[in-house]
């Protein structure tokens, strides 16, 4: 009894740390893909903007070609090769195929996904799943190694998916030793590129 509401207060502490990690990320980029913001303020240069403009079309035309569906349903921007990705599907594997469309875009940066699952039912795995990539995420951030801001973490029937960039071969190992730690985690399944493997890395 004691060892469920430790485990219970272990959950909420990390979903509170979370939410509030969640907020910080998603006010930081208000700014950047607020209403009215000015070209004028566009923090790129001609060539990045042209970079960038190829790269939104790109994905744009392959997620059409994937589910014409999309078009309507999902919001893509792209900043400095930096992907976000928004909106709503009808099942938790279309998010996950929608984001590795996004990684395999070429002279991609980063992808950060605001996109939600329409009628997303049974609470006690979705908790599950809150729980186990909350663990994930804390981790991350706590080990020094690793620069947590970098990845992305999707959760599915205790099924863990890593997306995002690893600064070096030391830094990927982290990411995957640390998820041998968490509690109630299935299966890892990381999809991490190394830096020196971007393209624009390589220009």
């Amino acid at each position: 009894m004691f060892e469920n509401k430790k485990i219970i207060l272990t959950f909420f502490k990390i979903i509170l740390i979370a939410l509030l990690l969640n907020s910080c990320i998603g006010s930081s980029s208000v700014g950047v893909f607020g209403s009215g913001v000015s070209i004028a303020y566009d923090p790129r240069t001609v060539g990045m903007q042209i970079d960038d403009s190829i790269m939104q079309k790109n994905l744009t035309g392959r997620l059409a070609l994937t589910e014409k569906k999309y078009l309507i349903s999902l919001g893509v921007k792209v900043l400095d090769g930096n992907i976000f990705l928004s909106g709503k599907v009808d099942e938790p594997e279309e998010k996950l195929k929608i984001t590795k469309l996004a990684w395999e875009t070429k002279g991609v940066r980063s992808v950060k996904s605001a996109i939600n699952i329409r009628g997303q039912t049974n609470f006690k795995s979705t908790a599950k799943d809150i729980l186990i990539t909350s663990q994930l995420r804390t981790a991350m951030i706590f080990n020094k190694l690793i620069k947590a801001s970098n990845y992305n973490i999707d959760t599915i029937n205790g099924k863990t998916y890593i997306f995002g960039i690893a600064m070096t071969k030391e830094e990927k190992k982290e990411v995957i030793n640390e998820t041998k730690n968490i509690y109630g985690l299935i299966e890892a399944i990381p999809s991490i590129i190394l830096v020196e493997d971007l393209s624009r890395s390589k220009n």
